[in-house]
């Protein structure tokens, strides 16, 4: 039973550090716009963006990338009932607008599971950006297009490391 406590609290110490640096964003009816959201101050850094959008629902943030950084973007849904088996029309419309200008519309091209076992919860990848970068400052746009409430995570970044987060 002692080796078996001891044994668990190990991997804590190695769980946690690895876990928690993958730092949670939520964003909430005050961040409207990527101007009104948060600032992620380096996007290589990996964040979690969380928001509940239903239709008419918006929220945004900016996240900025230096010179020859890569790009790396996801956006997931909690796997749950009803949110799970919305047709692409009615999921969340995420749009990505780089330094220059360019406006990214983020694909609805995959549905793979992903358990983050952390908190337990069962997600899907529904679409993956990553590549080269533009140095500066990066939009994003979140809009809700359906009455059902959808729990969406825009992952930004891919260092595990602690991260800074200005609003």
């Amino acid at each position: 039973m002692v080796a078996a406590i001891a044994c668990a609290m190990g991997v804590g110490f190695f769980v946690a550090p690895l876990a928690s640096a993958h730092q949670p964003v939520n964003l909430n009816e005050r961040d409207r716009t990527p101007a009104q959201g948060p600032l992620l101050v380096d996007g290589t850094v990996s964040f979690a963006v969380n928001a509940d959008l239903s239709r008419g629902d918006k929220r945004g943030f900016r996240f900025q990338l230096e010179k020859n950084d890569t790009l790396a973007v996801q956006l997931l849904i909690v796997d749950q009932k009803p949110a799970n088996q919305l047709r692409p029309s009615q999921l969340p419309r995420i749009t990505v607008t780089d330094p220059n200008g360019k406006v990214i519309r983020m694909k609805f091209n995959e549905r793979t599971n992903f358990f983050e076992p952390y908190s337990g919860t069962n997600y899907l990848y529904l679409s993956r950006l990553n590549e080269r970068g533009v140095q500066g400052t990066y939009k994003v746009r979140m809009t809700g297009r359906d009455s059902t409430p959808v729990k969406t995570v825009i992952a930004v970044g891919y260092r595990e490391v602690r991260g800074e987060v200005r609003n």
